[in-house]
């Protein structure tokens, strides 16, 4: 039984490179939707290997090097082609749309220092790489006609993105130790303004969603800083 068990884990991050990899060929294709769905569905394999991993006690060497891989693929890879597929369409240079492949370099790099940093057990340093994916994923399916209209604008996103990917800024997560609003304040004004902006925007929520989560962490590390002074 135990042999069964513990392949679960590796079998669901399996199942969350196998949508990240669909959902490239739907960028390719200029069905952005159909990605943005594709980033959804690893976005939740990525989150059950872990909780899989924990109920089971199915912890390897193999799994945490797998799930990197696998994210690099659905959230360095895959957001990087949809934005090389709207500025390939918006730029008359050729050689400019591949910019944006440097989200895909900076979420390689970023998933490397998490593998090494000790520091990011309940939180994160810098954006994590499915919130980032998710930022892209939501711009290019629900706006790709407004961020057509502006590509350098876009290009100077793509950088800011990625810096923010690397930065030594702390960003929170959505772990909860217990239910307290002292402990969890951000966290839980965070999920009220993500169901609101679900409830009205629905799937043209997910660009926003993110940016809420972007400012708020801003926020709190800049409050953060202003009180060690």
């Amino acid at each position: 039984m135990f042999m069964i068990t513990k392949h679960i884990p590796n079998t669901i991050t399996s199942l969350n490179l196998f949508s990240g990899s669909v959902g490239v060929v739907m960028a390719f294709q200029a069905n952005y939707q159909a990605a943005l769905a594709c980033m959804l569905l690893a976005a939740v394999f990525d989150f059950c290997d872990g909780l899989a991993a924990r109920a089971l006690h199915a912890y390897s060497p193999i799994g945490k090097e797998l799930d990197s891989l696998a994210d690099v693929v659905s959230f360095g890879f895959l957001p990087a082609t949809m934005v090389y597929q709207l500025l390939t369409g918006a730029l008359d240079n050729a050689y400019l749309p591949f910019a944006a492949y440097i989200l895909t370099v900076f979420s390689a790099l970023r998933l490397a220092k998490f593998n090494v940093d000790e520091r990011q057990t309940s939180s994160f340093i810098g954006l994590a790489t499915p919130a980032n994916a998710i930022f892209w994923a939501g711009l290019t399916a629900s706006y790709h006609q407004y961020a057509e209209a502006y590509p350098y604008a876009l290009l100077v996103l793509v950088l800011l993105m990625s810096l923010l990917l690397v930065a030594e800024v702390p960003f929170f997560s959505l772990k909860f130790k217990n239910l307290k609003w002292k402990d969890n304040g951000i966290r839980f004004i965070f999920l009220i303004v993500s169901v609101v902006l679900l409830l009205v925007l629905q799937l043209d929520a997910f660009m926003w969603i993110i940016l809420v989560y972007i400012l708020m962490a801003l926020a709190a590390w800049g409050v953060a800083a202003l009180q060690k002074k």
